[in-house]
């Protein structure tokens, strides 16, 4: 079976949210009074991005200098690879900045598809951000609709890779997750075939355990556990 990964950016390949690292170097203040209207459910991803990307002030030379300093987990290459050899497609579905996603995979040898929202210097240290990969009726109003990924809508089989609410709706289409921080809480409520990690090297062998059908821990109404596989996994 066709088998896709949806692997989000931001606190999941990079070890922190690299938006709001640029956000706190470059934007003015303001951008945190958009950033708890979003927290609060007063605007979508989409609204807020646009507001606070509006607040940067930053040359392209200092905006790169900068993004040259952010980190990933150092195994994800190798759960790359794994994925790889064992005939998965790979997506990097971000609903943070394209120059930014581009420049720190790039950097590290890792080459992938990836959708992001579009970052455009426009001059005198501003910059607009602009969603190619919008729709109109995603339910979580991002930039980026995750759930509209090519290709990934029509395989066999997906499993998402993710931390955050950018990943709930996503999350909730696919046959397995592999989640850290927000996310965990989010599979538990909904009750979705998940497990929990913090690095990739613990996610490679969620990933090959769950692809060779071998349950971690059988499911039962009293258990919790963030190791469980999905029920019925493929063949």
């Amino acid at each position: 079976m066709h088998c896709h990964v949806l692997v989000d950016f931001d606190g999941t390949i990079a070890t922190v949210d690299t938006t709001d690292a640029l956000l706190e170097h470059f934007a003015l203040p303001e951008w945190q009074i958009i950033e708890e209207e979003w927290k609060a459910g007063k605007i979508g991803s989409r609204e807020c991005m646009l507001r606070q990307v509006d607040l940067i002030r930053a040359s392209p030379e200092e905006m790169d200098r900068f993004i040259g300093g952010l980190e990933i987990d150092p195994a994800v290459i190798a759960f790359f690879a794994f994925a790889r050899a064992r005939g998965l497609d790979l997506s990097v579905v971000s609903d943070g900045l394209d120059r930014t996603v581009n420049a720190v995979l790039a950097r590290h040898g890792i080459v992938a598809p990836i959708r992001a929202n579009h970052l455009e210097y426009i001059g005198d240290n501003r910059w607009r951000l602009s969603f190619p990969n919008a729709r109109t009726d995603c339910k979580a109003l991002s930039g980026n609709c995750k759930c509209a990924t090519p290709d990934a809508a029509e395989a066999s089989l997906r499993v998402v890779v993710g931390d955050g609410r950018s990943d709930f709706c996503v999350a909730e289409q696919a046959d397995y997750v592999l989640a850290k921080s927000k996310l965990i809480g989010h599979a538990r409520e909904r009750n979705l075939p998940h497990a929990a990690f913090e690095t990739f090297a613990e996610a490679k062998v969620l990933l090959a355990a769950w692809l060779d059908g071998i349950p971690l821990e059988p499911r039962t109404a009293s258990t919790t556990s963030d190791t469980m596989l999905a029920e019925t996994p493929p063949a």
